[in-house]
């Protein structure tokens, strides 16, 4: 089966094609693009993938956002979790026969979780090229040492599989130094070291947040996931869709706190009068509706955009909305935790909670600063190229 022209116009041929049985629907993934700098070259990579329910980022958008009402329970549910789908994209765009069959495979059919290693404690993780994990080949395996924290899921003792990012060779130009390994939980010298808690919460509905070790860690060579010196390139490939499934989740939060926020004004008097007839609170939910209706367009844009041009056409949108989608629902939670009173900072609301959750994502995946700072160059090239070509 070929790629679908009118969905992917931009993409006339595979170079590698997965060529597995169509399962029954477990993980949304998309026909993915990866660029993999080779030492000598860039070459480009297509992949298509029969694996899953088959469904366009612009199908999975509005699932997502339902998912996102209730996120400790229905991603899970739906085997459609972070990081989990994650992994299994990486797995399925660049993982080798036999690393599929080992751990793709039982991820789809949701008998294992996965985490994503990648953060670290003693240096500036924002900036890929600081990790300072080491993966070291010695005859046919490498051995890892390293720390990595704010490791999601790895609580979880079904998280059997980690995958882990370090360098492999530190004298490599500096987007070729990283690679990626998988390194199954208990493999010697592992450890997990405690749980990370995020202001105050521990997530552990989902497997928490751990800080781990690895400590002369050695796992087969054939774990390695591509080449040595792709790791950056795949974290690349791997976070854009990340991105976009946390900003669809994100719209269902906003949405389901509008809800509380409507319901808690309507049935709560003060100054004589409903909370819902005073004018700050409708002017918090005319607003709260505005920006999600905003947000909404611009994260089914930036889906179309995956769909039909590749994640490096839609490189703008994807940080857009990223910047877009965490600060706008904050600002939602905020308002909605404010008409709840006290009770909105308690356990008897999903909303201090959610609020917690929300402001991590203008850390994970990168921080809000770095998505601007690369939006802004990226606007200042594009609009001196058009000055360029309208003055001939």
């Amino acid at each position: 089966m070929g790629i679908d022209a009118e969905r992917h116009p931009n993409e006339a041929a595979c170079v590698r094609r997965c060529a597995r049985e169509r399962r029954s629907g477990d993980i949304h993934l998309d026909c993915a693009i990866a660029k993999i700098h080779s030492r000598n070259e860039r070459e480009r990579v297509h992949v298509e993938t029969t694996i899953g329910a088959g469904l366009t980022n612009l199908q999975y958008a509005p699932l997502a956002e339902i998912t996102g009402r209730s996120l400790h329970l229905a991603p899970p549910a739906l085997n459609c979790a972070a990081p989990d789908t994650g992994n299994m994209e990486v797995l399925a765009q660049f993982g080798s026969d036999a690393q599929q069959k080992e751990w793709l495979e039982p991820l789809l059919d949701a008998e294992i979780r996965s985490s994503f290693a990648m953060t670290e404690p003693d240096v500036a993780s924002s900036d890929a090229t600081n990790i300072a994990t080491s993966i070291v080949r010695d005859g046919d395996e490498y051995v890892v040492n390293g720390r990595k924290w704010w490791i999601t899921g790895a609580m979880n003792p079904n998280a059997r599989i980690f995958v882990v990012m370090g360098k492999t060779d530190p004298e490599a130009s500096r987007h070729r130094q990283q690679s990626m390994i998988l390194v199954p939980r208990d493999t010697p010298g592992v450890q997990i070291e405690r749980g990370m808690h995020v202001m105050g919460y521990d997530d552990h509905e989902h497997g928490g947040h751990a800080q781990l070790s690895f400590t002369d860690v050695r796992v087969p060579a054939a774990n390695l996931i591509g080449n040595e010196g792709d790791g950056f390139a795949i974290a690349q490939a791997r976070l854009g869709p990340g991105r976009i499934h946390h900003c669809m989740r994100a719209i269902g939060v906003a949405e389901r706190a509008v809800e509380l926020m409507c319901a808690r004004a309507e049935g709560r008097v003060a100054f004589g009068k409903p909370l819902a007839e005073q004018g700050v609170i409708r002017d918090w939910i005319a607003e709260s509706r505005v920006r999600i209706e905003q947000l909404r367009l611009l994260v089914l844009k930036t889906a179309w955009l995956m769909d039909t041009v590749g994640n490096k056409g839609a490189n703008t949108e994807i940080q857009a909305i990223k910047i877009a989608t965490p600060a706008a629902v904050q600002w939602i939670l905020d308002k909605a935790i404010q008409v709840h009173g006290a009770g909105g900072l308690s356990q008897d609301f999903p909303l201090a909670n959610a609020y917690a959750g929300i402001r991590t994502l203008r850390f994970a995946d990168g921080p809000d600063e770095v998505h601007k700072n690369a939006l802004a160059r990226n606007e200042i090239r594009r609009q001196a190229t058009a000055r360029e070509e309208r003055n001939g």
